[in-house]
């Protein structure tokens, strides 16, 4: 059906963009059909995909979806009609997306639940198995071959591939980030603070001489901050049990019911109460900086040269500091695939775009920057120049290979020989390759979610006194089934353990 109504609501060639047929939706994203077939291509009607990624919508995004589909004709005889959701309701739409049955074919999901859960969707089988189509001879294979073995390993569900991870950085530690202009005016040391204590001085001496900056700004989803410690996530943060990167033993803990957990609850509430956190830090929704902000301290992740795009971001020149160390974990593997649906009548279709995607330079760029001479220019190095006022924007980590990219003008000569080095010397987390099974425990984490999200955003924001408010968090994770939780996944994992010891 998606191919009839493709064909009865395309639009001239002379009356659109030019070459491709269009229309559009209900939210105004266009659609697009083609004409039949080159060699080598569909012998039928040009193949139609319906594409869902996470993003603010651009007001070029139809103007890029011309030029795109105009390539994708080109090459390989598919045109998408895509689709950007806002950040703050992507974990929503996706979600009624799914459970109702609507029609798509490829969407973005993460490790995260509002990201898309790729490992909870997954497991209830609402991603195609990809198997068959990656490795020697196979549809995928360019891509497969392209894309770092370790982020194949990393996205394994009960030994299966539901998604084409993002080549990029492999893991994704912490970085603190502060305005080159302060670092430079009182000559600090960025090197010399790693810990959220540290900082105490750094934060008065701001407060006092700069107050046009706010101190330390956050967002409702706050940060792990337990990852300074070495701990991440067994499942995600909508479930307190973590496990240190460098256990070999993966004993699991409730973070907020250890020391190193009220320490840090402490801390941040101190600073909230010193006025060092911004005031609407547990409601802000604004998961990113508005250009020009003027804030000292941002906690990010990401690799090398991250402090590039963070001053594009900004508007002005950043510093940065790594202040955890470089693991590979699950959450870093799964942070950003490319999924099929397990629906889609178009399979085939679907991997040579996913392939071209993460082997063609041209058409990386085109997702990525835009149309060049519209959306950027090109400087004498053949760097990329990107305006002020950018009327489209790809999500980069969220479409593909990182290493076809052209470079920003901006961007070190050898920035993808360092993200290379960068993946090199990354550390295996002992919890790569652990997938939860949820089946057993799925109302359990139901509820242990809504208590989360209860008690989260004003816990790791400062907002609240821990020391009131936390024990009613543990009280009601205990109601919500947290020692079942902990119990089973504990068994898991010492299974997943000894399971690995034997290999």
């Amino acid at each position: 059906w998606k191919k009839l109504l493709a064909a009865l609501l395309a639009c001239s060639i002379f009356t659109c963009f030019g070459l491709a047929g269009c229309s559009h939706d209900d939210d105004g994203t266009p659609s697009y059909n083609g004409e039949a077939n080159e060699e080598g291509k569909s012998n039928e009607s040009t193949d139609y995909l319906i594409y869902y990624t996470i993003g603010s919508p651009d007001p070029d995004l139809e103007l890029v979806t011309a030029e795109i589909n105009k390539l994708l004709k080109e090459k390989i005889n598919v045109t998408i009609q895509y689709h950007k959701i806002p950040w703050n309701d992507y974990g929503q739409r996706t979600t009624a997306l799914i459970n109702s049955g609507s029609d798509f074919d490829i969407m973005f999901a993460s490790s995260e639940i509002d990201q898309g859960d790729y490992l909870g969707n997954a497991q209830d089988g609402v991603w195609l198995a990809l198997d068959s189509y990656l490795g020697p001879g196979a549809l995928g294979n360019d891509m497969y071959q392209e894309i770092d073995s370790k982020f194949w390993d990393g996205v394994r569900v009960n030994g299966k591939i539901y998604g084409i991870p993002t080549n990029k950085e492999v893991a994704v530690p912490d970085w603190w980030m502060y305005p080159q202009e302060l670092v430079d005016k009182y000559e600090i040391d960025i090197s010399q603070y790693r810990t959220l204590e540290s900082l105490e001085p750094l934060f008065a001496m701001i407060q006092k001489n700069e107050p046009d900056y706010t101190v330390f700004e956050m967002d409702k989803k706050g940060h792990n901050f337990f990852l300074l410690e070495g701990y991440d996530w067994v499942i995600d943060r909508n479930c307190p049990l973590m496990v240190k990167n460098d256990d070999p033993n993966l004993q699991i803990v409730n973070i907020f019911d250890t020391d190193y957990g009220r320490q840090t609850l402490e801390t941040l509430h101190r600073y909230y109460e010193a006025g060092y956190i911004n005031n609407d830090a547990a409601v802000n929704d604004n998961g990113s900086l508005t250009k020009g902000q003027k804030t000292f301290l941002r906690v990010a992740s990401g690799g090398p040269a991250s402090d590039v795009t963070w001053s594009n971001d900004r508007g002005y020149p950043v510093v940065a500091q790594q202040v955890t160390e470089s693991y590979i974990t699950p959450s870093s593997a799964c942070g950003a695939l490319m999924c099929v649906n397990a629906q889609t009548d178009q399979p085939d279709a679907c991997i040579r775009f996913l392939n071209l995607l993460n082997t063609d330079p041209e058409l990386r760029d085109l997702f990525n920057y835009g149309i060049e001479g519209v959306h950027y220019t090109r400087n004498e190095d053949n760097k990329v120049v990107l305006p002020e006022d950018r009327k489209y924007a790809g999500v980069q980590y969220t479409q593909g290979n990182f290493f076809i990219l052209s470079l920003t003008e901006d961007d070190p000569d050898d920035k993808w020989e360092q993200f290379q080095a960068f993946n090199q010397e990354a550390k295996v987390s002992t919890l790569l390759g652990f997938v939860a099974d949820r089946s057993e425990i799925s109302d359990e984490l139901n509820q242990i979610s809504i208590v989360c999200q209860k008690y989260w955003s004003n816990l790791i924001t400062g907002t609240v006194n821990p020391e009131t408010e936390l024990p009613k968090f543990l009280d009601e994770l205990q109601m919500a089934g947290l020692d079942k939780v902990q119990e089973e996944l504990q068994r898991q994992l010492d299974d997943f353990r000894e399971s690995k010891a034997q290999q």
